[in-house]
């Protein structure tokens, strides 16, 4: 398609047939990623995700056919991430600058890096199906990841790696079904508009304690609920909601500062890199290893 119209972040481009709503597209000579939230006709109205200054009319859009999505896998923990899964650490080194360019592609998780995977005790000819637990990987001192079957698949192991050090691109489990083969690795991409299927819900038996006193005594909370924090600005929402990312009982925190002012994001990517914690046994541990940050402040589109 090309572009007929550009209105801030909002984009509308002709010739756009044949796409679907929500899916991911590239914007004009630079890439842009935008994501398409209207269609007429053949014309697609797009929300772009990065500054949109120096689109002309007539720029080409490309479609990338698949919606937008995350990466799931080993290397999510102790990463800082922007809105869209762009990993900021790996952007700086490689761009050398403090700014994000335009229309940097980056994978989200970093697919030489070698796992420790432990298969669980499974051999050729046991059937799976989706959701499966099949290994587990060491992610770091602090957590064991389980490697899940992704939800639509199912089959016959036909081969199941060895325990041994892998990449994200290794191939670790090889299904038949219907006598077609299919390989799969630590890695799996999931559409962010899709929710993740469960089985059931589990009752929950186990508190939250957050570390703060006067929370824990009068307004008790438990791990796997939800909680609100309404309050003007100023009044240290953000700061209760640091306090539980550093002392919790929790296993993993994944802090999305969505909409927060860039210096109270930058605060949070400054201390909590040095932040330790002491666990039950005594050693002390980096807080950033069961800790994934994804920075997406108020100026970012």
């Amino acid at each position: 398609g090309y572009i007929r119209k550009v209105s801030g972040p909002v984009v509308v481009a002709d010739g756009m047939g044949g796409a679907a709503m929500y899916e991911l597209v590239r914007v004009g000579y630079d890439n842009l990623i935008g994501e398409i939230i209207r269609l007429e006709g053949d014309s697609a109205t797009i929300q772009v995700y990065e500054e949109t200054a120096g689109l002309m009319v007539n720029d080409p859009v490309l479609r990338t056919h698949k919606p937008l999505s995350v990466e799931l896998g080993p290397g999510i923990l102790g990463n800082i991430f922007d809105g869209i899964q762009r990993p900021l650490k790996t952007i700086a080194k490689r761009s050398g600058d403090v700014y994000i360019p335009r229309g940097v592609s980056v994978p989200a998780l970093d697919k030489d890096l070698l796992w420790e995977f432990q298969p669980k005790k499974l051999g050729e000819g046991d059937l799976l199906t989706g959701g499966d637990l099949y290994a587990k990987v060491v992610e770091n001192t602090l957590m064991e990841h389980h490697v899940a079957l992704p939800p639509d698949a199912m089959g016959k192991i036909t081969y199941i790696a060895p325990a041994g050090q892998y990449s994200l691109k290794d191939t670790v489990l090889e299904l038949e079904f219907q006598g077609v083969k299919k390989q799969y690795t630590m890695l799996q991409t999931w559409p962010v508009r899709t929710p993740r299927p469960v089985a059931s819900k589990l009752a929950a038996d186990t508190p939250l304690l957050t570390g703060q006193r006067v929370l824990d005594a009068l307004f008790p909370s438990v791990l796997g609920g939800t909680c609100a924090i309404p309050g003007a600005f100023g009044c240290g929402k953000t700061v209760i909601s640091q306090a539980l990312s550093k002392y919790s009982n929790s296993d993993a925190v994944v802090y999305v500062g969505c909409g927060e002012r860039g210096n109270e994001m930058a605060e949070v990517l400054m201390d909590f890199p040095q932040l330790t914690m002491t666990l039950p046994d005594g050693r002390e541990e980096s807080v950033m290893k069961r800790t994934t940050l994804v920075a997406n402040t108020s100026n970012m589109p």
